[in-house]
């Protein structure tokens, strides 16, 4: 425990960290800005994760525009009760969210938590998640004391995969059974990355650049 409150300076009083229940913070480069979600990203969630090819690799997600609708209107929700942290990626250029970036607490103080992601298949391949991830992991890691956090992906998403790595999660193994979507029953692969690997990470990437 004293390792993990010492990765925050208490006198940090960022907005996500103190405030995030109230409402999300922007994030945003030049490529991107993470926003929490609005009315106005419905039809456009709808019309870019309503995919075939993305449905393969998430959880079932609203196929309507209402459906789409109520389910931001539960991040809201969700996100005062501090049981969730929903972003929407707005590329540049853009005014509405092609996709989402979530964040959950395992643990009750968000020291371990989950993150997924979906992102529209027009924006695969093009660098874009990579950044919009820099900008999210940046921020929960720094502001929300985030030590260690965790996904899981279908194994046989290789993008998805691929851009775990690229990020420098560590693949921890391999839970059987653990997708299902419909008759389909696939394996997750487990990821982890620790608050002192992203710590490195950022250090390796920014020399790098």
């Amino acid at each position: 425990m004293a390792l993990r409150k010492s990765l925050v300076d208490p006198s940090d009083r960022s907005p996500l960290r103190t405030d995030w229940r109230a409402g999300l913070p922007e994030l945003h480069d030049d490529a991107a800005t993470l926003r929490e979600l609005r009315r106005g990203d419905a039809q456009s969630l709808v019309a870019h994760l309503d995919r075939a090819r993305v449905l393969k690799y998430i959880a079932r997600c609203p196929t309507t525009s209402a459906g789409f609708v109520r389910f931001i209107r539960w991040t809201h929700a969700q996100r005062r009760k501090g049981n969730i942290a929903c972003y929407g990626i707005v590329p540049a250029g853009h005014n509405v969210a092609v996709g989402v970036i979530q964040f959950w607490p395992i643990e009750p103080d968000f020291s371990t938590a989950e993150w997924g992601f979906a992102l529209g298949e027009a924006f695969w391949g093009t660098g874009l998640f990579i950044r919009c991830a820099r900008l999210a992991l940046d921020a929960v890691f720094r502001q929300l004391g985030v030590y260690r956090l965790e996904a899981r992906a279908v194994d046989v998403n290789v993008y998805g995969n691929h851009a775990l790595a690229k990020l420098g999660a560590t693949r921890e193994g391999r839970l059987r059974g653990g997708f299902h979507s419909g008759p389909v029953i696939r394996d997750h692969v487990m990821w982890s990355i620790l608050a002192p690997d992203w710590q490195q990470h950022r250090a390796r990437t920014s020399n790098a650049n």
